[in-house]
């Protein structure tokens, strides 16, 4: 009996613990809203709210050992909620870090201005895909993309090369940092891979014949640039070089809301020949160039494309072919059509000639029959109005003997006298493989720019002939203010 009595009641022991426990919440409690006055005063002077999570029931029990758990989650929860309130600053004008990295890159320094060449075709160099293709401005070669993986970023760290344009949007970054890179000194490599032209510049074009410095020191004169000869496409390079130098033509494709807004069938290549002859018109009369010469690798490329390669870099071709084709299928692609719709190809360069032309009768016949058939209505001369882009004329026959000193003789025509063809009165046999034919040709309108094709080239079953004539022609006009008069 006394040692039942010794013992306490079960229920006064768990009113002990029970005090006990409230008393160890009650303390925690109390601590834990003295740290959140502070935390509150310091939410009521700043604009971030601090969001405050509901506790589980565990962490409102938890022993006072678990307070600074709980206040170093709440301090990574503002961090954390501190993001919106940058991109805010950022919006009002306050410059980040990422800001400063753009506008001070250390790397500028390493690009080199002298090996940058932006006529290649715009491709990677070791995927050879068009998409995301990025210049190194360090070493002038081609990669695609700039995100991990990509070759630009693998090429940035292999090589410690991290400056790159974006040949497609015209901006710079740095890999592998991966950060744009905005910049004033950069506009002169963006005007070089793009040149622009004010409709002012272009007016004073021919007003001003002032030299132009490339980067490497040599001056050139813009629009009287050299293009380089890839390989075998030095004819197709005189033909643009003289269509360069027309100026209603230049002045339309120096700007491109010119013919931007064209609309193609879908699918239709041929508009790609218009955009090509328009940049290679821009870097040809460009007065930053960092060069004193253009290639023509990307129009030239264009070319083999839409003329199904007929015409090749690789190959050596007929200038007056290519002249023919070049100028019907800009006009083609230009939205113009064979009579109605013109455009500024026809504007410039077609004129109009009525063609007039008479059968013959076949030499072996007798001569009464032959008279018999020039009254029929088939040997009655007809009239052909028909229009032109360019005029062939043809040379007098080269001397085959040498002269008294034994020495060739290399004759010397006018260029009126050759011009005689188109008279109207001078007739021409013309022969094919069953018919003769007798033509005269009358110029009935001028274009503004006449062209004029010279036949130097005969084919027959064993080789090709040149004809060396001399053609003579005087040409006077004003240059630079001086008075001149050259003969070819």
């Amino acid at each position: 009996m006394s040692g039942r009595s010794k013992r306490e009641p079960r229920g006064s022991t768990r009113g002990k613990r029970e005090s006990e426990s409230r008393g160890s919440s009650g303390r925690v409690k109390r601590e834990r809203d003295r740290e959140r006055e502070p935390e509150a005063a310091s939410s009521r002077g700043s604009p971030v709210r601090v969001k405050r999570e509901v506790e589980p029931a565990s962490a409102r029990e938890a022993p006072a050992s678990v307070v600074p758990f709980v206040r170093v989650k709440r301090e990574r929860e503002v961090d954390e909620d501190s993001e919106p309130e940058r991109e805010v600053r950022a919006k009002n004008g306050r410059v980040d870090s990422e800001d400063r990295r753009s506008r001070h890159c250390p790397y500028l320094d390493t690009i080199n201005r002298s090996v940058l060449d932006f006529d290649f075709e715009k491709l990677c160099s070791i995927s050879l895909s068009h998409i995301n293709a990025y210049a190194c401005l360090v070493c002038g070669k081609y990669f695609q993309g700039r995100g991990l993986k990509s070759h630009a970023y693998i090429h940035s760290v292999q090589f410690s090369h991290h400056v790159f344009l974006n040949l497609h949007t015209l901006k710079f970054y740095c890999l592998p940092d991966n950060y744009e890179i905005i910049d004033s000194s950069l506009e002169d490599i963006t005007y070089v891979l793009k040149p622009t032209f004010t409709k002012q510049q272009i007016a004073n074009l021919d007003k001003q014949a002032k030299l132009s410095r490339a980067y490497d020191g040599t001056t050139y004169l813009p629009g009287i640039v050299g293009l380089n000869n890839i390989k075998a496409n030095d004819y197709a390079n005189a033909v643009l070089q003289a269509l360069s130098n027309v100026p209603p033509l230049r002045n339309y494709f120096l700007e491109e809301d010119n013919y931007k807004n064209i609309k193609r069938p879908p699918g239709d290549i041929m508009f790609l020949l218009v955009q090509r002859f328009g940049e290679l018109m821009r870097k040809l009369w460009n007065p930053r160039n960092f060069k004193a010469h253009v290639s023509p690798h990307e129009m030239l490329q264009a070319v083999v494309l839409c003329s199904k390669k007929t015409f090749q870099i690789t190959k050596q071709g007929d200038g007056v072919d290519f002249l023919s084709w070049f100028l019907n299928a800009l006009h083609s692609a230009l939205g113009g059509t064979k009579k109605k719709k013109k455009t500024i190809v026809t504007d410039v360069f077609q004129g109009s000639m009525r063609i007039f032309t008479k059968k013959l009768p076949h030499p072996d016949l007798p001569a009464e029959e032959k008279e018999q058939l020039l009254h029929n209505d088939e040997y009655q001369e007809t009239m052909v109005e028909s229009t032109f882009m360019y005029l062939t004329l043809d040379l007098p026959t080269a001397p085959l003997y040498k002269d008294e000193k034994e020495q060739l003789i290399i004759p010397q025509v006018p260029l009126f006298n050759i011009l005689a063809k188109f008279n109207g009165i001078t007739e021409k046999e013309y022969k094919t493989y069953k018919e003769n034919f007798l033509k005269r040709f009358q110029l009935t309108k001028l274009p503004p720019y006449l062209i004029f094709c010279i036949k130097r080239f005969t084919k027959n079953n064993f080789f090709v002939e040149k004809n060396p004539t001399i053609v003579n022609f005087p040409i006077t006009g004003q240059a630079n203010g001086m008075n001149y008069k050259t003969s070819r």
